[in-house]
Parts: structure tokens; C-alpha cells; sequence
């Protein structure tokens, strides 16, 4: 175990909903991170909350490993064959080539690989709805529905007409929030005759940290953004956003962040004075879901994709922003989500190109 992150670690409960025990159900659901951690208060949490939960609710034991780079993924995969899993959730497109290898080497064992289409390649680009690996259930998310009512709100709420992202590396699973920000941006602008200018992202190339580490890079690439103008901020990539929380408080200007996959505003009380909103990723139900079809062998391997219609996607609320929104943008953003739903208004993205 010396080459892994660090060893499985067990958790349960006696108590189930169901009345089973661990005895009675011979199911041992697994899950390993990537790089970001289990308390990355976002998409390695959710997802570690989501199977938590399943198995609290099956009266079974879980097993965890977390990974500190990306040399972990293999040999904590491995780790988790030893020791016997039956459902294994991988969290993040990084694990996707680990993810197949694995998988196609164990097809008796149920993958649940989270953000990336196991289809064509291994940045999660290519999605025809079959994964290249049998026994692998994608859960994807089509974040840019989300963002780009996150993008039409910052556009109404700037103040300098500018707003920005920048996010940790350009892969798909990253880009498609910063595609749905800069649409719902424009399309405000569009609709409402105001001129809003969004940086850091022309829909091909933009900002980014070159990885998912809260570090000086990621402040840096923050007031990169600051310094011309910018005052709505979203930074894409777990972590990287506390550099952006750095920047906002070094620049003492007044500027709002959105947060990324969960509510930044109940996960890090920090954040509680400047994010706006959040677009979410509902990743702890739909991993849930997928641990509780396992352990009563009612597994289905079709992707899942998360949108607006099955609630996968949304915003949260705007939480200490209430009063200082415009008070109709709560209702137009509905109104933007009904067309977005119903396809009167295109956002488009990998999952929808």
C-alpha cells in the first residue's frame, strides 16, 4: 500500500432502512478519489457523501482510499479489488483511463465512474452513450444548462460590465461550466441591450491553473481576472477557487464568486460574504442512487446525464445576495430554465453540442 494515496478505510452502520445487515447482504460498495480529496468541499465529497449514504441505508460496510496524485489511481484501484468491492465509484475524468483498465480487467465488478463518458477516449470528449468498457456507468452532468444561469445572473449583477472565469485544466468535464457561463452571459446582454464582456474563456482557449491545487497559481490567476475589471468571478476546479477568495481579499474591491458542484455557501462558511450563487452538480443523489440499484441488484449501466429537467443540474439560492439581486431575476431565471428545458433557448456543450 506504500505506492497508493493512503489505505481503504472502512465505514457502516448496524442500522439500516431497510432492515438488512452486512451479514445479510453480501455487497461491499468502494469509492476512491482523485487528487482533490474526500474534503475537497466539493465533487470528491458529494460523491463520497452519496455512497456513505447508500451504504448506511443497505446496513453495509463502505471502503475509501483517497489518491494525492495521479500515480495513486491505478495501484488504489487495485487496492480495492483486493479487498473484494463490488461497486467501485471512481471520482473524476482523471480516473477515466485507470477507471477502463480496471474495469475491463475485473468485468464481475460494477463500475461507477463519475464525469467522464468512458467513450472514445479518456478527457470524456466523445459521448455516443455506449462506454468503451461493458461493466462502467458513467454519471455525467451537463453543467453548462446550469452555468448558464449562473452567467445570465452575473451579466444582471456586475457592476463594471465585466465578468470572468478561469478553471484548473481545459478538459471537458472543466470548460463545459465556462461554456454555459459565457452563453448565459451573452445572452443577457443580447436580451437586455447591455454590454457585459466575459474573460477568461472565448469558448476555445482561456485561463487555467494547470492543475486543481489551492495554491499561489491559482491566486495569481484570480487577480489576473481583478485586474481588468472583472467583479463576478467563477473559478472552475474544486479547490483553486480559494485562490480566487485570496485575490477578492487582497484586491478590497467589491467582487462576487459563483461556486462550483455544491453550494459553496453551506459546504465553506467562508465563501458565505461573496458567492453569489453556486451551480451544482447533484452528484451526491445520483451516486447514491447508483450504490442502492447495486446492493439490490438492480444495477443498470446506462449513463446517466444530469440536466435542469431531472434536476442532475441547477443553482442554488442566492443566500446574503437576496437583497442585493434584482428582485425580478429570480423569476426571469425561471423563465430562462423553462426555455432552456424545453429548447426554445440552445445551450450548447459536449453533452449537447
Amino acid at each position: 500500500m506504500t505506492a497508493c494515496g493512503s489505505e481503504p478505510e472502512e465505514n457502516g452502520s448496524d442500522d439500516s432502512s431497510s432492515g438488512a445487515t452486512a451479514a445479510a447482504l453480501d455487497f461491499l460498495p468502494c469509492i476512491v478519489s482523485d487528487a482533490g480529496g474526500f474534503d475537497d468541499k466539493s465533487f470528491n465529497q458529494l460523491s463520497y457523501e452519496g455512497v456513505k449514504q447508500a451504504a448506511d441505508e443497505l446496513g453495509v460496510e463502505m471502503k475509501d482510499v483517497e489518491s494525492n496524485s495521479e500515480n495513486d489511481y491505478g495501484p488504489n484501484l487495485e487496492s480495492l479489488v483486493a479487498e473484494g468491492c463490488d461497486a467501485i465509484v471512481t471520482v473524476g475524468f482523471a480516473l477515466a483511463a485507470a477507471t477502463k483498465e480496471s474495469a475491463a480487467a475485473n468485468p464481475d465488478i460494477e463500475y461507477v465512474l463519475i464525469d467522464d463518458a468512458a467513450d472514445g477516449g479518456d478527457d470524456g470528449q466523445t459521448f455516443d452513450g455506449q462506454p468503451d468498457v461493458a461493466n462502467i456507468k458513467p454519471l455525467l452532468y451537463d453543467t453548462a444548462q446550469a452555468a448558464f444561469l449562473a452567467g445570465y445572473a452575473a451579466a444582471d449583477y456586475t457592476k463594471t460590465g465585466v465578468v470572468g472565469t478561469y478553471g484548473g485544466q481545459p478538459f471537458p468535464t472543466v470548460t463545459i461550466f465556462m461554456d454555459g457561463f459565457k452563453q448565459g452571459a451573452e445572452y443577457y446582454a443580447q436580451e437586455k441591450g447591455k454590454d457585459v464582456k466575459v474573460v477568461g474563456w472565448d469558448g476555445k482557449d482561456g485561463l487555467f491553473t494547470g492543475g486543481f491545487e489551492a495554491n499561489e497559481t491559482a491566486t495569481n490567476t484570480a487577480r489576473q481576472l481583478l485586474d481588468q475589471d472583472v467583479d463576478v468571478i467563477l473559478p472552475v476546479g474544486g479547490p483553486i477557487y480559494q485562490g480566487a477568495l485570496t485575490a477578492i481579499d487582497d484586491s478590497g474591491k467589491d467582487v462576487a464568486m459563483l461556486g462550483v458542484d455544491a453550494d459553496f455557501f453551506e459546504t465553506d462558511p467562508n465563501t458565505q460574504d461573496v458567492v453569489l450563487t453556486s451551480i451544482l452538480k447533484n452528484m451526491k443523489v445520483s451516486t447514491y442512487e447508483a450504490i442502492m440499484a447495486a446492493g439490490n441488484d438492480e444495477f443498470d449501466f446506462t449513463p446517466y446525464v444530469g440536466t435542469l429537467e431531472n434536476d442532475g443540474v441547477g443553482i442554488a439560492p442566492f443566500h446574503n445576495f437576496e437583497d442585493k439581486v434584482n428582485p425580478d431575476l429570480a423569476a426571469e431565471l425561471e423563465e430562462i430554465k423553462a426555455g432552456i428545458i424545453d429548447g426554445s433557448i440552445k445551450v450548447t456543450s459536449y453533452l449537447n453540442p
